[in-house]
């Protein structure tokens, strides 16, 4: 049975992806900041803090001695917006820590498995914010440094089995990190919504069916790839 650590799989984004792992036959650990609030047999939890390194590489080394994980799949992330102004160094620091910092260690801890099995699947949660976005300079930041890293992972691993890829979500709706920053029901939800050239927020399953792709054993061939879940805010757009 094939084996996935999901981080920040407690709610949102992460959830989804965990139930849909699950329904596809994985045994899932969440590993979060918090427990998810339903339980499957096939559903593991361990709470931690990813922003704390020494916690997160404990954790790591626990679950790579306990299981052989097949799958990476790096979701957990905050946003904590500023304007340039007042963008604090430690929110930097914390953000450098959980977007970056985290799957390095995890991945460190459970790839002699994957070599040693010669498979392996890796999936980060970027964001269409890499591309730039107000009152983002931390958060924008580290989701773009994430596509490097990724880009780095996969030219180094693909010899072994070892796939990298990323999923960059726009605004998706009915999770906490978005609603934290844009009020359910607001005339400035709307208005967001109505400015997506699709006419209408993310969902978690749209998310969750990218990563899907990418963490499946036939989809050996693709790897450093960004995949935009955004309906089609990464675009841009021209006013003729």
């Amino acid at each position: 049975m094939s084996v996935a650590i999901v981080t920040g799989g407690s709610g949102g984004i992460g959830s989804a992806i965990c139930r849909a792992m699950i329904a596809e036959g994985y045994e899932v650990i969440s590993v979060a900041h918090e427990a998810p609030d339903w339980e499957h047999e096939r559903l593991r939890v361990v709470v931690v803090d990813l922003m704390d390194p020494d916690s997160t590489a404990q954790m790591a080394a626990d679950l790579a001695a306990r299981f052989e994980v097949s799958h990476l799949i790096h979701n957990a992330g905050v946003i904590r917006p500023d304007l340039l102004a007042d963008v604090k160094l430690e929110d930097l620091q914390a953000l450098t820590q959980l977007h970056l910092g985290a799957p390095l260690q995890i991945l460190q801890a459970v790839l002699p498995g994957m070599k040693r099995r010669g498979f392996g699947r890796v999936v980060l949660l970027s964001s269409r914010a890499a591309l730039g976005a107000e009152t983002r300079t931390a958060y924008s930041a580290t989701k773009a440094g994430m596509i490097g890293m990724a880009r780095t992972w996969a030219l180094e691993l693909a010899a072994n089995g070892i796939t990298v890829n990323l999923v960059a979500p726009g605004p998706i709706g009915g999770t906490r990190m978005f609603h934290e920053v844009v009020p359910a029901g607001s005339e400035r939800e709307t208005r967001l919504a109505a400015g997506i050239p699709v006419k209408r927020l993310g969902r978690p399953g749209d998310v969750a069916r990218a990563v899907m792709f990418f963490a499946d054993a036939g989809a050996g061939f693709v790897t450093g790839q960004t995949l935009f879940v955004c309906g089609g805010a990464s675009l841009g757009s021209l006013a003729v």
